[in-house]
């Protein structure tokens, strides 16, 4: 059964119950984007940090007195020009020497008793200055954020699929940091079946400003917390409160929509009518019961039908949907991770922590509002057309001619890209969740959204080079980003149409013409309406009137309808109506 068209307007649309589910999808968005980017601070390095002094690397008889405290850290550390006092070394001098001039020979050693820090950002300690993660164990820093990111892409993946199954929301509250993942796919899926087209788009874009709401308090958080433990019970709090979902279950029910598609009718019927009760439309079997909707569900599936539950598996079999999957992956994978190159250009601006951060977040929050006004004007192939086309170009010009430009040019593009390349990555997660059918829209969507957690990865991996390579890397998502302006135009339109449901559904999906619009009626490219429903009740009025009409005139009248035309009723419809006429006449 078509859902949009023969279901959701019987249980009342995007009604008084849908809203408020629709409202309570959004707060675990709140609570999975505060825990994950509460890692930006567990790992900020300090601006100024160095190794302590050691005192058994200093000359015998050395009198601290003599020196003020910047003069003794001169004399212990090493100076690197340019960047101040050395972050991983110290002087180690010969023990024999009393007389202090600059000649003393010394040499160089790493440090021995671990560093000095200043403050990192709002918080007093973190990750780097609880287990001094500088120097020679830098590279944990971004080994841990690539497992973290690993740890979505499983969540993503496994979790996708598992979305695919019943009651899955409830068992992945339970958990605070590997279920991430799936307690934002599992939301983000919920919200999105429960709205008609017109506002599929508005409601998840609200969630994307919950997102940019936990982004924008999450350095006041950390001022007030001062601690990374602290911080971290904070940020878990709401993930804690959302346990209060499974004392009321009815603020996240299933969806229906899921149900129907895959074949489980009687749990389908009992939360169809939960939905018509609590939006105030009323359904009952003993009235109408050939136009209840219960009824209609009855006769189009068998008492016998058998649930059946389809996995991403099945997408080798198929061409379309695996196409579109595919595509919006790689789109997906562009927009996450070319945003390190532009935040890194960011940097040579300013090395401000909370100029870069906040300046991200604002450009994803314009985003959601470029977004919001344009998506459902312009259709989604074409904005995911236009960010692509922006954030590539705004990546070339970076690259080729960043030595060229001004510091405020370079600042301005910088900008301009970091904000294409979120609203690319946005516009991806939806166009997947409204192209991929209901049966396998979890898995399949697991699958995008894990490819834009391996963008991300990718920026750690440059990390823990040490920058090393990253002209490659900008050289890499800058072709990614123009080769990915001609996978684009095989997508099809999804705006104002119903989600698909089956893979049949999903596999009927066709790219419409790139420079043709509605309005164009070209002979060749004419497509033919769709042939309305016979009322026999207008077609008995019309051969009354012919009938009336010739018999006035005296005239013989035989009328024939090819019975191919499915907009006329058959020849033996008709003569059953010249009857029926014929008979009402006599009467009178």
């Amino acid at each position: 059964m078509d859902f949009e068209t023969k279901i959701y307007t019987k249980i009342g649309g995007y009604g008084r119950y849908n809203r408020i589910v629709s409202i309570f999808s959004w707060f675990p968005n709140f609570a999975v984007i505060l825990n994950l980017f509460c890692d930006v601070f567990y790992t900020l390095i300090p601006g100024s940090y160095h190794c302590k002094p050691d005192p058994t690397l200093l000359p015998s008889g050395f009198l601290f007195s003599n020196y003020s405290r910047q003069g003794y850290l001169n004399f212990a550390i090493p100076w690197v020009n340019g960047s101040g006092l050395s972050h991983c070394e110290l002087y180690k001098y010969t023990r024999n020497v009393s007389n202090f001039i600059d000649s003393i020979p010394k040499e160089i050693v790493p440090c021995t008793r671990g560093w000095e820090y200043d403050q990192a950002a709002a918080l007093l300690s973190n990750y780097v200055t609880e287990w001094n993660l500088v120097c020679g164990d830098y590279w944990k820093i971004p080994l841990q954020h690539i497992c973290f990111m690993t740890g979505w892409i499983v969540g993503y993946v496994l979790l996708g699929t598992v979305c695919d199954c019943p009651v899955v929301f409830l068992l992945l509250r339970l958990s605070q940091g590997a279920m991430l993942a799936g307690v934002f796919l599992s939301s983000y899926l919920a919200r999105l079946e429960l709205c008609d087209p017109p506002h599929r788009l508005m409601v998840e874009m609200v969630s994307g400003f919950f997102a940019v709401v936990a982004e924008l308090l999450l350095p006041g958080l950390a001022v007030l917390c001062r601690d990374w433990p602290v911080l971290q019970a904070v940020a878990t709090l709401p993930l804690l409160l959302l346990l209060s979902y499974w004392c009321c279950p009815s603020v996240f029910p299933e969806s229906p929509r899921w149900l129907l598609a895959t074949g489980q009718i009687h749990q389908a019927k009992r939360c169809l009518q939960s939905f018509s009760t609590r939006n105030r439309v009323y359904h009952s079997e003993d009235i109408y019961a050939a136009e209840n909707l219960l009824s209609e569900i009855d006769a189009e599936y068998p008492d016998y039908t058998q649930p059946c539950y389809h996995s991403v598996l099945e997408l080798h079999s198929t061409r379309v949907i695996w196409r579109n999957c595919l595509i919006l992956s790689f789109t997906m994978f562009i927009g996450t991770g070319i945003q390190y190159c532009f935040i890194r250009n960011l940097h040579s601006y300013s090395h401000n922590f909370y100029f870069s951060y906040f300046l991200r977040v604002l450009t994803g929050a314009l985003g959601c509002i470029f977004l919001c006004l344009s998506v459902n004007r312009f259709g989604r192939r074409g904005i995911l057309l236009l960010s692509a086309i922006i954030t590539g170009l705004s990546s070339l010009l970076l690259l080729a001619l960043t030595q060229y430009l001004c510091g405020a040019l370079v600042l301005v593009l910088s900008v301009l890209g970091l904000l294409f390349s979120q609203a690319l990555a946005m516009l991806s997660a939806f166009f997947a969740s409204e192209v991929m059918p209901t049966v396998v829209r979890g898995g399949c969507l697991g699958l995008v959204l894990a490819s834009g957690c391996m963008g991300m990865a990718a920026s750690s991996m440059m990390e823990l080079q040490n920058n090393r390579g990253y002209f490659l890397h900008h050289v890499i998502f800058a072709s990614f980003a123009v080769l990915s302006v001609l996978s684009i135009m095989l997508l099809p339109e999804t705006k104002r149409k119903p989600l698909p449901d089956s893979l049949k559904d999903g596999e009927s999906q066709r790219r419409p013409p790139l420079f043709l619009s509605r309005e164009d009626t070209l002979p060749l490219l004419y497509t033919r309406r769709g042939a309305s429903e016979y009322n026999p009740d207008n077609y008995s009025r019309l051969v009354s009137a012919t009938r009336k009409m010739l018999i006035k005139d005296n005239l013989p009248y035989k009328i024939v309808v090819p019975s191919q035309s499915p907009l006329l009723p058959s020849n033996s419809e008709v003569h059953c109506i010249l009857e029926e006429e014929a008979l009402r006449e006599d009467l009178s």
